[in-house]
């Protein structure tokens, strides 16, 4: 255990010593807050005007920033778990791997360090992500999550991080060279918003694209950090006569509850399915990190 926790300390200081790498993790996530501050959260704040002509401006406000940071945490939890690999695609490429070979390092313990340090730093960046979000609604005159939603934020936050550091280490196996990595990185930072629902609500797509996305770990981890992030400003919105057919629409539309061809993706469900992605990645990644390991 030492070992692993040592290997895991060294991939650490070589990840957060790298400072534009720590950046461009989180760039993902930055221009998804930049897209809504310009242009998309006007977008939103008009549609839920019209879906709801009684709602103030300040509720509505509330919701579309806490709907907007609980993607961007999401986000920060697939972005970073795969910058934090960098070290292992860097070590595999400049052939340190000769020099763990010869140490008294065993094999496992190597594989178990890069995982570790993978999720460990997905874990603290997207906590420093959600505690900002968490200040700016607090800076806006906004109620923040409660210890309930807090701890369920955190749980889903974990979950996600743990999955996606599994999925990450199990996709990395494939590439040979830094630039392959990059261009992996840019193309899944780019993709993974839409994946999520980030950039467009649910509501906003065709059913076939929503019961496709909806299937996907990516979407229902997103739907699982909504739900402790909106829940108070979902019930301030949606407040008033017909509360309860408000509140199914308005978390139908954005993602919150999400459905598969008619069928409902419970929190259970979802959290099952992270779990399934956690253990089937986690062993296949390490297998593969293992074999690569020569």
């Amino acid at each position: 255990m030492t070992a692993v926790l040592s290997l895991t300390g060294r991939n650490l200081r070589i990840f957060f010593r790298d400072r534009a790498g720590v950046f461009f993790s989180l760039l993902s996530a930055l221009i998804l807050i930049a897209l809504y501050a310009l242009f998309l959260g006007n977008l939103q704040v008009e549609n839920l005007h019209d879906q709801l002509p009684g709602a103030t401006d300040s509720d509505v406000a509330w919701f579309v920033n806490a709907w907007v940071f609980a993607g961007v945490t999401m986000i920060t939890t697939l972005t970073t778990a795969l910058a934090a690999l960098t070290v292992f695609v860097d070590d595999k490429a400049s052939g340190r791997f000769v020099d763990f070979i010869v140490s008294p390092v065993r094999r496992t313990q190597l594989v178990f360090g890069y995982l570790l340090a993978s999720f460990v730093i997905s874990m603290v960046m997207t906590l420093i992500v959600s505690t900002a979000g968490q200040l700016y609604l607090l800076i806006q005159g906004n109620k923040v999550m409660g210890l309930e939603q807090m701890a369920r934020a955190v749980g889903y936050v974990a979950l996600s991080s743990a999955a996606f550091a599994a999925l990450a280490s199990f996709a990395v196996t494939y590439l040979r060279t830094s630039g392959a990595f990059a261009a992996m990185s840019t193309v899944v930072g780019t993709v993974i918003g839409f994946l999520a629902g980030a950039y467009i609500p649910a509501g906003a797509l065709p059913q076939g694209v929503v019961n496709v996305i909806s299937a996907l770990p990516f979407a229902q981890s997103a739907m699982l950090i909504r739900g402790p992030y909106t829940a108070q400003a979902v019930e301030a919105l949606t407040s008033g006569p017909g509360q309860e057919q408000a509140t199914e629409t308005v978390n139908s539309f954005y993602g919150i509850t999400m459905k598969v061809d008619g069928f409902d993706v419970t929190v259970g469900l979802a959290v099952l399915a992270l779990l399934a992605v956690f253990v089937t990645f986690s062993l296949l990644g390490a297998w593969r990190l293992s074999r690569k390991i020569r």
